[in-house]
């Protein structure tokens, strides 16, 4: 479909090339009009791609088992690094009164979960005896990373036994909720990291050197199938007594008193160890033609996207004038699969040329609008939108070489989890309730929740929309 609205416009003003020190300028300037076209017949065709090694590089940690018809068998073990606190707390407290400790899982109040709140489940945690590799990726293996009769603690977990807490966010000077599964650790843990701070508190200043002598946790889920849970955050949290001496110089016990010692951040290794059987329905469906996604280690899409079309296109339209590319979009339908637990598409999507996918996985993970684009799932559309494409084709149009037809027209699209840091700080923002700023800090492989979805390439609309001089 082709469509072009045209707009009198003086053409100084557009495109800003001449001078009114020229007396003739005025009538060429009123004897120009511009013509704005959109042109969207052009398509996209692409197949589904297994894909069942993931390099993560996220801090959601993925744990439990489902089975789903029009999904497939998912089942997923963590394996992390810890980052250890800078200074433990040793004043006015020794060894014997470190009293308990818990593993503390955080997880969302709401969208915790995928499959049912109520199953039997339970898992176990592993001490792991060396370091862990670097990439590390979700079909790693970890036997020999563990011994399997060194159980540090075993425990049922649900998000019905879950509990609500909050805590105070400076950033948004507010308190956030979030829910914790707490697992009973032995205290003789506790223990050992208090002594080897005493002893060697520039270890705990290095996750780099901690990870030396504390290489780290596996957990296992080790009973139980019908849910798996999305864990944003776990912590190795300290309960103590403490002495101190009041103002008015008499002395008190304090019961209570807690402290995290470790916990799981960006900044160190974390890895969800996933294995997927995909439901043969699913399989079929691929197997006659359909362009299928899924996550995590499931499907991504291999496209082949028409930018030699778009481009001979634009020049056969724009011939003997100048013009002006406006935008580039690529708008693509999607299908829910249906399946037992209402497993929804993938909340983002990744399009990244096939030949710069590893790249971007393993570099900065940010899109660039070159040869990276994300969009956001809209439910109400059902649809997914590229809107900012337009640096792409202009990057290829300037290069003399032409088009290279295998990187410059292959993409691959990819469930992705999408990190977004939203700054509310600003004095402006508390006084004048401004919109806050939002900014996209890391985009990595979806292994947060699980995701499946029918991408409609053979509805796809690809279009570019120019502006066009032309003389009355």
């Amino acid at each position: 479909m082709k469509k072009a609205l045209n707009v009198l416009l003086a053409l100084a003003v557009v495109f800003g090339l001449y001078s009114c020190a020229d007396d003739t300028i005025g009538t060429s300037i009123s004897d120009t009009r511009l013509a704005i076209i959109e042109d969207s017949s052009f398509t996209i065709t692409g197949q589904s791609v297994e894909n069942n090694s993931l390099l993560s590089r996220t801090s959601v940690q993925l744990l439990g088992a489902i089975k789903s018809d029009g999904y497939g068998k998912l089942s997923s073990q963590i394996v992390t690094q810890f980052m250890p606190t800078y200074a433990i707390d040793t004043v006015g407290t020794n060894i014997h009164w470190l009293d308990s400790c818990k593993l503390v899982f955080k997880l969302p109040v709401t969208g915790a979960f995928t499959g049912d709140t109520l199953a039997p489940m339970k898992l176990n945690v592993y001490r792991l005896n060396k370091a862990l590799p670097s990439p590390i990726y979700s079909d790693f293996d970890p036997k020999g990373y563990y011994d399997e009769e060194d159980l540090m603690a075993s425990a049922a977990y649900s998000l019905s036994s879950s509990t609500i807490c909050k805590e105070f966010d400076s950033n948004s000077m507010s308190y956030i909720y979030h829910r914790e599964v707490e697992v009973p650790m032995p205290t003789d843990y506790a223990r050992e990291l208090f002594t080897k701070y005493c002893e060697s508190p520039e270890v705990f200043r290095s996750p780099k050197e901690f990870a030396k002598y504390f290489p780290g946790l596996l957990i296992t889920n080790s009973f139980g199938s019908g849910r798996v849970m999305n864990f944003t955050d776990t912590e190795f949290r300290v309960f103590y007594r403490k002495h101190a001496e009041l103002s008015d110089t008499t002395d008190t016990i304090y019961s209570g008193v807690q402290q995290a010692y470790l916990a799981s951040t960006p900044e160190v290794i974390m890895n969800n160890i996933i294995s997927l059987e995909i439901d043969k329905s699913v399989k079929d469906r691929v197997a006659s033609g359909e362009a299928l996604v899924m996550a995590p280690a499931g499907y991504e899409v291999k496209a082949h996207f028409p930018v030699q079309d778009i481009i001979d296109a634009y020049k056969k339209a724009s011939k003997g004038s100048m013009s002006v590319i406006n935008k580039l979009s690529l708008e693509v339908p999607a299908e829910e699969i249906e399946n037992e637990y209402s497993i929804a598409p993938p909340k983002y999507l990744l399009m990244v040329k096939t030949d710069m996918k590893n790249k971007f996985i393993e570099g900065d993970s940010l899109t660039n609008s070159k040869d990276s684009f994300y969009a956001e799932y809209n439910a109400k559309k059902k649809s997914y939108v590229f809107n900012n494409m337009r640096e792409y084709v202009l990057d290829i149009i300037k290069n003399k070489g032409g088009i290279a037809p295998e990187a410059d027209t292959y993409f691959t699209i990819i469930p992705m989890d999408v990190t977004i840091y939203t700054d509310n700080s600003s004095s402006y923002y508390y006084y004048y309730q401004s919109n806050p700023t939002a900014t996209v800090t890391k985009i990595a492989p979806q292994v947060s929740v699980p995701a499946i979805a029918r991408l409609r390439l053979d509805k796809a609309n690809v279009k570019i929309t120019f502006s066009k001089q032309s003389v009355l």
